[in-house]
Formats: structure tokens, sequence, C-alpha cells
């Protein structure tokens, strides 16, 4: 990837844009460099550097719109796509949804580049899985782990005076830990913008204390308990509610937050006081671009959920319009209020309970009420008098995040996860958690 400064960004942008004979122009540029190293077995498997620059133009007459996306950015090409998205927009129907492009907006710029994570090269990438792999044969395990780091900008502009740069960098590790015989197995995932903050043989070694834990696992009847959920194990259930605030999905009678015979439940206590949950592009722990791609207009911190009631939905241009309310740009993050206390101050305030370490395979089962299924997995504990007791077998579940949510006995220290779209989530220590049935499966 050729890094493009703001300076040449927005020449490119002015450009393909005066080539326009359109209505409206709006243009995407982005860059990426991804670089990455996979290891099983206790050997390093494949490494690789991806690299790609592209731009995408769309535009439209009336309500007619066309897109066309290339990779080269000289005058010639430039035209050649604005030409092509005109003719594709002249044969396209008119979208009875359409909104027009937005006027110019002002993007306060966010932490989501680090010095550090762009210098992460080939040795870097090798150092993390050596360590790993290290500490697997030292405790007789067997290591299997993915490292990725990316690099690269995002530009937007349109023929209204909107233009924005933004540079990122990210790095994403997991890595899972097994017994020689198969009989245990742990697992954990680290995400950061910067890469002072991953330490990769710190990761490794909760994975390796797992696995090593969960040898010779019993079996516990599937019912209702007390569970101790790790922020990973919360975190992919609980992402099937944080993309679920769209208001047009409540109106239409789509979503948890529809109320019976109409409208949506905006204002309503549907939490334990505890919850409180909101979005941020200048979060430090989980930045974001300051705009949202999608209507180019400029992001703003919003309160979703405040003490337990839903304090604001989320809304297209069209359907803000509709109903008659201001339009914001889409969130880029979701970010849910912890607690001061560790995992295993949790588990010390647990007299009878499960330790879950992930989750996975989390299907949809009713969109309406949020109620999921999936398996734990890589590390599922008893919890009795405050100490972790013994491997248990893994459980279905069946549960839905509203649920959760009311059943709050305390919360835990938060992670980040996500590459693109960010969370921030707590462990949490939750009641009358719905384990269904057992699996076999480590």
């Amino acid at each position: 990837m050729k890094k493009m400064t703001q300076d040449e960004a927005k020449r490119i942008c002015e450009r393909l844009i005066s080539f326009s004979k359109a209505d409206e122009c709006r243009v995407a540029i982005s860059g990426n460099r991804a670089g990455n190293i996979r290891y099983a077995q206790n050997s390093v498997s494949t490494a690789g550097l991806n690299q790609d620059t592209q731009l995408s133009v769309s535009v439209a007459f009336g309500k007619r719109q066309g897109t066309a996306t290339i990779n080269e950015f000289d005058d010639k090409s430039l035209e050649k796509a604005v030409r092509r998205a005109e003719d594709i927009a002249r044969l396209a129907p008119e979208n009875p949804e359409f909104m027009p492009a937005v006027g110019k907006q002002e993007f306060k710029a966010t932490p989501t580049f680090f010095e550090q994570t762009a210098a992460i090269d080939p040795d870097y990438r090798a150092e993390v899985a050596a360590q790993s792999i290290s500490l697997a044969k030292k405790n007789k395990l067997i290591a299997a782990g993915f490292f990725l780091d990316t690099l690269g900008f995002e530009v937007i502009a349109n023929s209204n005076g909107v233009f924005g740069y933004q540079e990122s960098s990210n790095l994403s590790f997991s890595c899972t830990a097994r017994t020689e015989d198969g009989r245990g197995s742990g697992w954990v995932t680290r995400t950061a913008n910067d890469a002072r903050l991953f330490d990769p043989r710190e990761a490794s070694e909760v994975a390796i204390e797992k696995a090593m834990r969960s040898v010779d696992a019993k079996a516990l009847e599937p019912g209702r308990y007390t569970v101790v959920l790790e922020p990973a194990a919360s975190s992919d259930i609980l992402s099937f509610m944080f993309n679920a605030f769209d208001a047009r999905q409540a109106d239409e009678g789509r979503s948890f937050l529809s109320k019976k015979g109409g409208g949506n439940r905006l204002g309503e206590k549907m939490f334990d006081e505890q919850v409180n949950i909101w979005t941020d592009p200048w979060n430090a722990d989980a930045p974001v671009n300051p705009w949202d791609s999608g209507s180019m207009m400029a992001r703003e911190p919003m309160s979703l959920v405040k003490g337990g009631k839903i304090e604001s939905l989320q809304y297209s241009n069209f359907w803000a319009k509709k109903q008659g309310v201001a339009a914001k740009g889409r969130a880029g993050n979701t970010i849910m209020a912890g607690g001061n206390k560790s995992t295993e101050e949790l588990i010390a305030s647990t007299k009878k309970g499960i330790l879950v370490t992930r989750t996975w395979y989390i299907r949809s089962v009713d969109p309406q009420s949020l109620l999921v299924t999936g398996l734990t997995r890589d590390g599922t504990f008893y919890i009795e008098n405050g100490k972790v007791k013994h491997p248990v077998k893994n459980f279905r579940f069946n549960e839905s995040p509203v649920t959760m949510l009311n059943n709050i006995d305390d919360l835990g220290k938060t992670q980040v996860f996500g590459d693109g779209r960010k969370s921030v989530v707590p462990a949490m220590k939750l009641r009358d958690f719905n384990f269904t049935s057992l699996s076999d499966a480590v």
C-alpha cells in the first residue's frame, strides 16, 4: 500500500468530482496493509502481507444512482470511473429511499493511529509466534494461533464540500492451547490500536493456564446457574444486542425495542440499573473514524442505555426524515460500563456457579426477543465457595442479552474487542443463566 497523504487524497477527490456531470458525486478511498502470521501444531504454517488501495465513486441523477470502483488514480482512470458510474446511474431505477448527499461536515480527528503498531514488521510477527510456541512446548501443550496487524487510511468526499481523512492502525491476536491428549483446551484473544498495550507472552500464558486446568472435566446437570462470564464470553452474546438499536427495525415491529401495538420503547427501563451503554468515536480504548461512512455525517457521542433505560436509537438519514427527527452519523463502536473488580474477584464472591471463558457458534433463535443459542468452549469451570473447584464439560445455552442484563449480580473490568466496529465489554456475574444441554467438545 502506498500511503496517500491528506493533500494527495484531497487533490484526487477534487479532480474526480470535477469530472462528474451528475447532480451529485461522492467519493471514498481506502488503503490497507495487513500483515499476518499463523501457527498450528507448535509450528508456523503461513505468513503474509496483503496491500490494497481502492477508490469508489458514486453519482446520482435525481434518485438514480450508479457506483464504480478502481485502483488506479491517474486522470484518465478517474474520468473513466466517473463516466462508468454515470452510465450505470442513467440505467438504474429510481431509489424511493434515496437521500441527497449531506452538506459540509466538521470532523474532529480520533486517536486511531499509533506509530508503534504501524512499525510492526515480519520480525515482530515471528517473535509473537515464537513466544507462544515456546511457552506451549515448555508446558507440553500444543498451540495454534493467528496474529494480524493492519495499517490504513480512509478518505471521504462529496460534491457538497465534505472531506475527511483518517489514518488507523490495529492488531489482533488469538491463541488456542491444548493438551497433547486433547482433553484440555484454553483460549485467549486480544485487540489493540497501540502495540505497546499488547503482550504476546501474557496472552499466551492465559490460554496455556486454561488448557492445563481444563483436563478431566466433570459433567454437571444442565439447568440455570449463576455464571461468571469473562469479557470475551459476554461480548459474543451482547453483540446481538449492540447491533439492534436501529430505530426503523423497532418502529416496524422487527426488534426487541418494538412496542406492542406499534412504535418503539424509547424511554422505557428495560435492564438492571447497572447497565450503561453508549457510543463515542473518541473513546481512548476503542476509537473509530469520526464519520459514518454510509451517510458521510459526523459521529457524536450518544447514550444508548442509561441506568437501564433506553435513551436513544440510531436512525438512517431516510428514517430520520420520515420520522421527523434529527439525523446523526451512525455509531462505529459500542461501550458498556463495567466495574473495578477483576474476574478473580467476581469468582471470589460466588458461592456456587460456572466460570465461562468463551462462547461460540452463537445463532439467533428469535430476533424480537434476542434469544440466541450457543456453546461454551476452551475452559469452563465449576465455582464453589469463591474458588474454581474443577473443570466441567461444556454446555449449550439458550439465553437472551435482555434477560442477562436484568439478572446482573456484579460487573467486572472491561476488555476491547473488534477490528472494524469495536466494542468494550465487561466481565459479568449473572443469575439464572440457562444451560440447556451438555456438549462433549473441549
